[in-house]
């Protein structure tokens, strides 16, 4: 996850306020996703679920 600027091949949309930009191609692999804001005891972040997640030998806490 990274701060930038759209390109003519990223898909972008809004949830909750926030604009998310991720690359066309990418995004037909990856849907659906799932962007979370969670807090716990070693800190706070965004948690990152998609279909990569499933298939990835990383288990689902994967920062892939």
């Amino acid at each position: 996850m990274a701060l930038d600027e759209s390109q003519e091949n990223d898909e972008v949309f809004k949830e909750k306020g926030i604009t998310f930009i991720i690359e066309k191609e990418l995004f037909k692999e990856v849907q659906p996703i799932n962007v979370e804001f969670i807090e716990s005891a070693t800190g706070a972040g965004f948690m990152i679920k998609s279909e990569l997640s499933k298939n990835s030998s990383c288990g689902s806490s994967c920062s892939c």
